[in-house]
């Protein structure tokens, strides 16, 4: 049985709204990026770890910490109407058109700061010994979703669905969100159900200080604290 060719690919388009330079402004005196880069190198995982960008100077970093850049992203690929399905496809692209051929990918987003290599690697043990056509990180709800409020231009708040309110929060239904750190994918099996809204997936929950979505500004100032705490510990 030949050796399962593993790539990590991590997207990084240039634009970024409300955060300007998301993926390589400079988060505890290194660019964002550089520990996507660094843990996927730690994991000693990959093959390749590709950075999937539209811009010269994220391609520049990316490349100096480590990661290779085969090709730049076209801008409509970059906007911020463009999907992660619509990068991946792009890379595949790539791969056809060079012959190349890659069993597992991972899809690693360049804001991940908190990511752990125990985790990379507990994903990817969780594919190669399953039947799932994809892995990925989810978090629990910190409170229970049932009981989300609801507010008019008033300011008075309701309870969005009032068959809950006599419940109590532990005997309500856990749910749980995607913690926006990695996706893992057999590669042949997603290409089969590329066509369908939602792939055979199992997830794999992280502690509560693990992952944050970093959107905001006040997000990154966050993170960053939250990295620095669990270095000191």
């Amino acid at each position: 049985m030949k050796n399962k060719y593993k790539v990590c690919v991590i997207p990084a388009r240039g634009g970024s709204k409300r955060i300007k330079n998301k993926n390589i402004k400079m988060f505890n005196g290194k660019p964002l990026i550089s520990y996507s880069i660094n843990t996927a190198i730690k994991s000693r995982l990959f093959d390749e770890i590709i950075v999937s960008t539209d811009s010269e100077k994220i391609a520049k970093i990316a490349k100096k910490f480590g990661a290779k850049v085969p090709f730049l992203r076209p801008k409509k690929l970059a906007n911020d109407y463009a999907n992660d399905l619509q990068v991946i496809r792009h890379y595949f692209n790539f791969n056809k058109r060079n012959n190349i051929e890659v069993d597992i990918m991972c899809y690693l987003y360049a804001t991940a700061p908190l990511l752990k290599v125990s985790t990379l690697k507990k994903c990817y043990e969780k594919l190669i010994s399953s039947n799932y056509t994809r892995v990925m990180t989810i978090l629990k709800f910190d409170v229970p979703i049932q009981r989300a409020l609801k507010k008019n231009n008033r300011g008075e708040i309701f309870f969005r669905d009032k068959k809950y309110l006599k419940f109590r929060s532990q005997d309500l239904v856990e749910y749980y969100h995607d913690a926006g750190q990695c996706y893992w994918f057999d590669v042949k099996k997603f290409k089969k159900e590329l066509s369908s809204k939602w792939q055979n997936t199992v997830g794999v929950e992280l502690d509560r200080d693990e992952a944050i979505d970093i959107d905001t500004p006040e997000d990154f100032r966050m993170a960053e604290k939250l990295y620095k705490l669990i270095k000191i510990k």
